[in-house]
């Protein structure tokens, strides 16, 4: 008879893996410095207070589909303090589970504040648009479809640790400014790692629990979306990235989820329950049809670029 892994049950018999992974973490991450990487000589004070010159489209030396891609990206980040509640609250605040809560907590906020400031001082993107849209992104908070799962939660940011670092690599390619891209790329490298850390929590959840987390994984990949999706403007956003191929639907099954799964041999694994075969049909089933739905936007789009090029 298969067993019933209960959460507390898999937060204590993962935290040796987790502190393991810490460990690992610890020992290959780099350190480094948001201020490096922003030409604060290029600065210059905006209208308002100091009497500044007020931001045009002029000033941003970004097109603007790059200019939407990363303002997703900064407000993605910058709803950290929504991701820490929930991760906190889930995983905990004691042990090697809370030590990585707070690490990667401290890591991502790095993240927010190194974008930021690289947009403010470049003058990419319009100051006022972006706070605005930070407010009512933050103001509105965010709660993961999976909040109460453990091991949804770990499939969740293994899929979505790596679609953005997908994101952000290709959103810095796409600027053509050679310091914005460094500067994602210096980001997409942390996003990597974080991504391994869950990627792998999850192999160890998948070995004690295959039944269970088999289903997850099932879950989480048929119902997956950004966090992001709450930023004002999103889909609209999201469709310019897409047909940018910054970000489009055979990126997220060739290369963030194709991938992740095949690491985790989910179509190889022997002996499972009819609940967790019935999952993996599913999830086989699943990937057929998304990649049916990359081969009809790849269509879609090569058409649209044609009328375009047949128009200019």
């Amino acid at each position: 008879m298969t067993k019933t892994w209960t959460e507390t049950d898999l937060l204590v018999e993962l935290e040796p893996v987790v502190e393991g992974e810490l460990n690992r973490h610890t020992g290959i991450a780099k350190e480094w410095f948001p201020h490096e990487y922003v030409p604060w000589s290029e600065g210059r004070n905006y209208d308002g207070l100091l009497n500044g010159e007020r931001w045009q489209e002029s000033d941003s030396r970004v097109s603007e589909v790059a200019r939407s891609a990363l303002i997703v990206n900064v407000l993605t980040e910058d709803n950290l303090p929504s991701y820490h509640h929930e991760i906190a609250l889930l995983f905990g605040r004691e042990g090697a589970w809370g030590d990585w809560v707070h690490r990667w907590t401290a890591e991502e906020g790095r993240h927010g504040i190194a974008m930021r400031d690289y947009l403010l001082v470049t003058r990419a993107v319009d100051p006022v648009a972006l706070e605005r849209f930070r407010m009512e992104h933050m103001g509105a908070g965010y709660v993961s479809a999976h909040s109460e799962d453990m091991l949804c939660s770990l499939a969740y940011v293994s899929f979505q640790e790596l679609a953005t670092r997908v994101s952000h690599r290709n959103t810095g390619k796409f600027t053509q400014d050679p310091l914005c891209d460094q500067l994602l790329t210096r980001i997409a490298a942390d996003e990597n790692l974080h991504m391994i850390f869950y990627r792998n929590l999850l192999n160890a959840a998948l070995q004690l629990a295959p039944d269970q987390t088999m289903q997850a994984i099932n879950d989480v990949v048929k119902t997956f979306a950004m966090p992001g999706t709450g930023i004002p403007g999103f889909q609209r956003k999201a469709v310019e990235m897409a047909l940018a191929g910054i970000y489009d639907v055979r990126q997220h099954r060739d290369e963030v989820v194709a991938p992740v799964l095949r690491f985790w041999g989910v179509f190889d694994i022997e002996g499972l329950s009819a609940d967790g075969e019935r999952a993996r049909t599913e999830l086989a089933d699943f990937m057929e049809g998304l990649e049916k739905e990359a081969l009809r936007f790849e269509d879609k789009r090569a058409t649209l670029q044609a009328r375009r090029a047949a128009r200019s």
